[in-house]
């Protein structure tokens, strides 16, 4: 079991979740905590990580570091989603097991289900049918990881658990229109929208330079910082938005993802999520000083067929609550003060039609959301509006 004083190591503490991860367990008391940026180590390179495990030996580890992006970048970039998530997963998976890890969580996405699945997905959907082509590399890196996560408990009696949050928004998003996911994305245009109808070209000015489109800042031009927006569906006091806004989706604001985060690293287990009392002393008690022993095939799920076949251990995280991208763009445009006009551009990919998750697992588990929508976008602002000041 972890305590106060256990070395939690968080791969992707700069970024959303990781942030959000971090400053919770702070604020439970658990100090003895592990950052790494991405210029101090590069978790594609097995030598570094490697070496970076030799010198910290976490007693736990969060994963929540991962290549990401829209349904935009997720197209372009399709070669890096799945390569770079899956570099990053083998990686620090195998260096968790090789050094003793106790406890390791996997966070992944619920763009692992079929497109087609039956909502809201329950964990039972994964594998079922086809997944949506706009992020299937990424969805594939994702199954890929809790699959680690899961065959390694069932091998070797690790305690690895994966999380499935839904769509996540909240503070230290990510606010480039180039990759950014759609709440972010669509706050951020309409926000220039509104700049360039009110002729505020100061805070234009003070956007761009923040956080430069293309390489195009606000040392440039108007007119230069006029086109590129245009491109971006940025236009005076009008926006343009991919796909017929038909799409729904449900979102949960990070610290709240956080929150649940770390509830099932410190509250819950692989044997809590399969429902076998006996899986510990099953698997966890071929152990030497408190490590599994990796010569004995005791440990191995193959030599104990009475418990039948074990998969989809994940644990979807989410509201279970939905709203459409038409919807959340009039809440959003509300929420900025925007009263121009909002167009959706059908020729362009919706992406999958629903996503709505089930949770009831995660509610069996101890943990339900705090934060609703309509408080998180207008938190979401407020912070997106004060990191430009910062």
């Amino acid at each position: 079991m972890l305590n106060k004083t256990s070395k939690i190591y968080v791969a992707g503490h700069h970024g959303l979740v990781g942030s959000a991860i971090w400053n919770n367990l702070k604020a439970r008391g658990y100090n003895n905590l592990v950052g790494r940026s991405h210029n101090e180590l590069d978790l594609t390179d097995q030598l570094a990580v490697r070496r970076f495990f030799d010198e910290e030996q976490p007693d736990a580890v969060v994963l929540a570091a991962a290549f990401v992006g829209g349904i935009m970048a997720n197209s372009l970039y399709r070669a890096d989603f799945i390569m770079q998530n899956m570099k990053i997963q083998c990686n620090v998976i195998s260096e968790s097991f090789a050094h003793h890890v106790q406890k390791l969580l996997f966070l992944g996405s619920t763009c692992i289900y079929p497109k087609n699945a039956p909502q809201p997905m329950k964990e039972e959907a994964l594998l079922t049918s086809p997944l949506e082509y706009t992020n299937e590399e990424y969805a594939l890196a994702k199954i890929s990881g809790l699959k680690m996560c899961e065959s390694y408990n069932l091998q070797y009696g690790t305690n690895y658990i994966a999380v499935m949050p839904t769509n996540l928004y909240g503070p230290n998003d990510n606010f480039h229109l180039e990759n950014s996911h759609v709440m972010p994305a669509m706050m951020r245009k309409i926000y220039l929208a509104k700049l360039i109808h009110d002729g505020n070209w100061e805070a234009i000015h003070v956007d761009m330079n923040k956080r430069p489109v293309e390489g195009v800042t606000g040392l440039c031009e108007d007119k230069a910082i006029l086109d590129i927006l245009a491109k971006y569906g940025i236009f005076d006091n009008k926006v343009v938005l991919w796909g017929t806004g038909r799409p729904l989706r449900e979102f949960l604001w990070s610290e709240d993802m956080a929150d649940a985060s770390v509830h099932v690293l410190l509250n819950v287990n692989f044997s809590d999520i399969i429902g076998i009392e006996k899986y510990s002393s099953v698997f966890y008690g071929n152990t030497t000083n408190g490590h599994v022993d990796r010569n004995s095939s005791e440990g191995r799920g193959g030599a104990i067929p009475s418990l039948g076949e074990i998969r989809n251990c994940h644990i979807n995280v989410g509201t279970g609550k939905e709203l459409t991208i038409r919807e959340l763009s009039e809440l959003v445009a509300k929420t900025v003060g925007f009263c121009g006009k909002i167009e959706f551009d059908a020729t362009k990919p919706d992406g999958t039609p629903r996503k709505l998750i089930d949770v009831s697992k995660l509610h069996r588990l101890g943990w339900t959301h705090k934060v609703e929508i309509e408080e998180g976008v207008g938190k979401l602002f407020e912070w997106y509006h004060n990191s430009l000041m910062a």
